[in-house]
């Protein structure tokens, strides 16, 4: 919303309107008055026109028709001045789209066709991630190194068929937890080359940290690897952070255990106190994680 507010008031002299509408409030039958109370209490967070539907047209006729539907929300469509979609996605890729479009070097058609080529990776890519969790079922020790090669195996003759691969996030989550088992070392550089070569589709971090999570208590992984995950919450928390993202303070805490065990004692410092400066920074943070933020600082310090 403080994202969607600034970009508002950067292109209103452009005649750039802004409007947010509340797609649920029908189905979840919540107030009206409730949510002018909602709007109200943001005040400049939420500079921007707010609307709430009175029938389900946004739902059908708009996220439903362009199959945005799994993409869940927020969503974002940009209608140009003939009146055509021009874009559609993320709120926070909004601001390149919004400055092309007004400096008239946006290509709709490319766009469009970059869009359906994210949207033909997104099928493969979720058919064949229902296929590998069928065959991959051995995520405890002992593990069988052997099926897991031949499972990467599999993987790069998929990819090899079909180029665009390359770029599909839950296959390259299972590329990065085989090389967690088989090579970690492997698993780093895949890493750091995912972070540097995002592709068409973006990275889900996520599912990286996930990666090193799962399988930190089960294999004896090496420092890099750690790194490799602390930086993964950076990116992250540099991607949301000017969308007031609330789990940032936790982003930090996190990322500050990542470097304990890649035994960087600094740095894991330095980032419980940047989870506890953000988390301060929050009007009604709980104090309870506040008290459990500052006992984690102090153990470091005395480790």
């Amino acid at each position: 919303m403080p994202h969607l507010s600034n970009l508002a008031r950067k292109y209103r002299k452009d005649s750039v309107v802004i409007i947010g509408i509340d797609v649920d409030a029908m189905a979840k039958k919540i107030p009206e008055k409730k949510i002018q109370t909602f709007v109200d209490s943001m005040s400049k967070q939420m500079d921007y026109k707010v609307a709430i539907e009175d029938s389900n047209l946004m739902e059908t006729a708009w996220l439903d028709a362009f199959g945005e539907r799994n993409n869940g929300i927020p969503n974002s469509f940009v209608v140009d001045k003939e009146g055509t979609i021009a874009w559609i996605g993320h709120p926070q890729n909004l601001e390149e789209v919004l400055y092309k479009i007004v400096n008239n070097t946006w290509n709709s058609k490319e766009a469009l066709t970059r869009r359906n080529l994210v949207n033909r990776i997104a099928v493969l890519d979720d058919s064949i991630n229902d296929f590998l969790n069928k065959i991959d079922t051995n995520h405890f020790p002992p593990y069988n190194i052997e099926h897991k090669d031949s499972i990467l195996e599999l993987i790069n003759l998929m990819i090899k068929k079909e180029t665009v691969l390359k770029y599909a996030p839950l296959l390259e989550s299972h590329i990065f937890d085989i090389l967690l088992v088989t090579n970690p070392h492997n698993a780093y550089v895949y890493g750091k080359e995912l972070f540097e070569h995002p592709g068409f589709t973006d990275i889900y971090y996520d599912l990286i940290i996930e990666g090193i999570q799962f399988y930190s208590d089960k294999l004896n992984l090496p420092p890099e690897i750690y790194e490799l995950g602390a930086e993964a919450y950076q990116i992250e928390i540099d991607r949301y952070e000017m969308f007031g993202n609330m789990n940032i303070p936790k982003d930090y805490s996190k990322m500050a255990d990542m470097y304990w065990r890649a035994k960087n004692k600094n740095k894991a410092i330095e980032c419980k106190q940047k989870a506890i400066e953000s988390l301060k920074n929050k009007k009604d943070f709980l104090a309870t994680d506040l008290a459990a933020f500052e006992s984690q600082l102090q153990l470091f310090k005395s480790m």
